[in-house]
């Protein structure tokens, strides 16, 4: 079963066996969040009563870590690094650089790069992992993996991006997660907390990070745009044949998950 680990809420999906049938379950349970977004303790507690729901015996648990938990960055192609290790400690000392002496308590993982690119960097609290195997493993179920919500994203997408290139759009409560994605290869990710009450088109935020990165061509017609929980539910995308501007972005609760690609 998959659990998808946020602030505020977590979302379970799992195949409940029966004697004659296998079926598709999803529950949604809401946790009290608190002040900081960033703050994991309570979703965690939250997993032994989640995994309960689910009403399955020993089952290995997937969980999706929301973005609010999860700090990433991008490292340039490197002739000069051979070894994962070498790899690891340039990801760390950049994350130091950026974040600080904090970053020295984070779980970094560096994914491969795809025909000698940029690599992605993924970091955790390495507590908040502990805690999650911890609550995992008392409720009688195995920890499979935790995963960061944009990666998993990422790799149930892969075939349908393809070598295209495209924005890939996290929505969650109070956060926007926007990454660019150049011929199937990483070219940018931008994480940002959306305040309360703030609306802003997509477009406008697409154009203004299009002309960050100084691209020559920009992405504002190829934008697929998910939900939080699409990570864990795996929902069909659905697919707008004509991109207007007009939609925007609030901070308040997700949607049902969709997707926009006018290509």
């Amino acid at each position: 079963m998959r659990v998808g680990l946020t602030p505020d809420r977590l979302f379970l999906a799992g195949r409940r066996r029966g004697f004659h049938r296998t079926a598709d379950r999803s529950e949604m349970m809401m946790v009290e969040a608190a002040k900081d977004p960033g703050d994991w303790q309570p979703a965690v507690e939250a997993l032994p009563s989640a995994i309960a729901l689910s009403e399955l015996h020993r089952p290995e648990v997937t969980v999706v870590l929301s973005n609010h938990f999860v700090r990433y960055a991008l490292l340039p192609a490197n002739d000069a690094l051979k070894r994962d290790d070498e790899w690891l400690a340039l990801a760390r000392h950049r994350l130091a650089a950026v974040h600080g002496v904090a970053a020295g308590n984070w779980a970094v993982r560096v994914s491969a790069a795809k025909g000698g690119g940029e690599r992605i960097v993924s970091a955790a609290d390495a507590a908040l992992i502990d805690a999650v195997r911890t609550r995992v493993a008392e409720c009688g179920a195995k920890l499979a993996s935790a995963q960061p919500n944009l990666m998993t994203t990422f790799n149930a997408l892969r075939k349908d991006i393809g070598e295209q290139s495209c924005w890939l759009v996290i929505k969650e409560t109070g956060r926007l997660t926007l990454a660019l994605i150049e011929k199937g290869t990483w070219r940018a990710v931008r994480s940002r907390r959306m305040d309360d009450g703030w609306r802003t088109p997509l477009r406008e935020i697409l154009e203004r990070e299009c002309a960050v990165l100084a691209l020559d061509q920009p992405y504002t017609r190829s934008v697929l745009v998910l939900n939080e929980d699409f990570a864990v539910n795996g929902r069909e995308a659905l697919h707008v044949p004509d991109w207007t501007g007009e939609d925007e972005f609030e901070a308040g609760a997700p949607d049902a998950a969709m997707a926009h690609a006018a290509r």
